[in-house]
């Protein structure tokens, strides 16, 4: 029969040609494609589950001894943690003067040198005096000829006045010379002004300092005409000691520096340089703005320090620490001691059988090597400090003495309480300024390393 009239082929089931090849539908052919990709990243989740401390590894769970671990520990203690907040700086001067001419002449002399340490009255420069003397002398002239003036017109006012009372003359002629003498008064005041204003030009003409500085370049050279109209003035002078430093900190921290300022003595300042290392001098705090700027959310901050070796330049940037208070018998933990995973933040904790167990913590302020723990360590207890990479709830391990190296290939610290460096944690080197104190930022946030350690002049 033939194929195309044979009933069941027609009908859509009759025997397929050996030759034809079977499509599967699209959504089954994604379906294939995904599988390899999908059995992929469950092997990639068994791995880090494997390896995850809270899971354990096959070693555990099939019970297989384990050998302890190594592992630098310390002991909690007590101790005092300053609350410091950390800031950047300008060097500002209490006090910068633009010296100007008061009066229009030629600078015929200067009385300092560039750079030179000039105290408030000394002499800085000399304006040509010569045409404001020429002026005082007529503004004299013309006092003395009024001052004449008016003894005349007194006298014939006395001689007026005696006549008025034997009737021989006009009242009239009294009244206007008793307006006579008044005028002369008035031109009399006129001429003492311009004798006074005529004294004064001479004053400015010799210039001294306003106020005790350093004395900056000099902006005109000698023999040069100046003008009262001139922006550049003479020379700058710069008050060097006692200087101040303004410096922003955060809106949030407005209460607490508020709080400390109203309840005890000014709030020390210490200043670092630009690298954070060296110390450059220490203050107090003496004022704080009265807005916020609303486009970065700061408020300012001015604090005074004397700079008798004039350590501290004006404009220059520093980092600045500022107290706010202390906190009183914290408990204390190396900075290395403190993990973070997800528990949170956490210490290892050694307990007497030579095994761990994980302490949640709460982070208060820390320096450069400690931190305090608000809630969850006590005093006394033994965290480890370096090793914690492999270790998990119940481990084993080996207290390595001090100086050794650990499981992580560093040494533990040779003190109690001093802290070794994790294989996570970048701990500040030793002989670090101890006083620098900040807020632990919350689990998960980006930290940066800490800086280096800070020396003292």
């Amino acid at each position: 029969m033939d194929e195309r009239t044979d009933p069941a082929t027609a009908r859509g089931y009759g025997p397929t040609p050996a030759s034809r090849e079977i499509v599967a539908p699209p959504h089954l052919r994604h379906r294939r494609r995904l599988l390899p990709i999908l059995l992929v990243l469950a092997l990639i989740a068994a791995v880090i589950l494997w390896a995850h401390p809270w899971a354990g590894g096959p070693a555990r769970k099939a019970g297989v001894a384990v050998p302890p671990q190594p592992v630098g520990v310390a002991t909690s203690s007590t101790g005092d943690m300053p609350v410091i907040l950390n800031a950047l700086g300008t060097v500002t001067p209490f006090n910068t003067v633009t010296v100007m001419t008061q009066i229009n002449g030629q600078l015929m002399s200067i009385g300092f040198k560039e750079g030179q340490m000039v105290e408030k009255g000394q002499f800085l420069a000399q304006i040509d005096p010569r045409p404001y003397q020429v002026a005082l002398e007529q503004a004299e002239g013309q006092l003395a000829h009024d001052t004449e003036l008016l003894l005349q017109a007194q006298s014939d006012l006395a001689r007026y006045e005696k006549l008025k009372a034997q009737n021989s003359i006009a009242e009239q002629q009294v009244t206007d010379q008793e307006f006579l003498v008044r005028q002369y008064q008035g031109n009399l005041k006129t001429d003492q002004a311009a004798v006074d204003n005529a004294k004064l030009n001479l004053v400015y003409c010799h210039i001294t300092a306003p106020i005790t500085g350093r004395a900056g370049l000099l902006q005109v050279d000698p023999g040069n005409y100046i003008q009262t109209t001139s922006t550049s003035g003479i020379v700058v002078i710069t008050q060097l000691d006692p200087i101040s430093v303004i410096f922003t900190l955060p809106q949030n921290d407005i209460a607490a520096v508020t709080a400390a300022m109203q309840s005890g003595p000014p709030l020390p300042v210490t200043l670092y340089d630009s690298s954070n290392t060296v110390q450059l001098a220490t203050g107090t705090l003496t004022a704080m703005d009265n807005q916020i700027n609303v486009s970065t959310g700061t408020v300012q901050l001015r604090a005074s320090f004397a700079n008798p070796k004039y350590t501290l330049f004006p404009n220059e940037f520093v980092n600045v620490d500022l107290l706010v208070k202390t906190l009183k018998n914290a408990v204390l933990v190396p900075s290395a001691a403190i993990e973070r995973g997800a528990p949170g933040t956490f210490v290892y904790v050694v307990k007497p059988d030579n095994t761990v167990a994980v302490q949640k913590v709460t982070l208060g302020p820390s320096n450069a090597s400690e931190t305090a723990i608000t809630s969850g360590l006590s005093a006394g207890a033994k965290v480890v400090t370096d090793g914690a990479d492999r270790l998990h709830p119940g481990a084993r391990i080996t207290i390595v003495a001090p100086g050794s190296a650990t499981a992580s290939g560093t040494a533990t610290p040779g003190t109690p309480g001093a802290s070794a460096t994790a294989p996570h944690t970048t701990a500040p080197a030793a002989g670090a300024h101890p006083h620098h104190a900040t807020h632990h930022p919350p689990p998960g946030a980006a930290t940066s390393p800490s800086p280096a350690p800070k020396s003292q002049p």
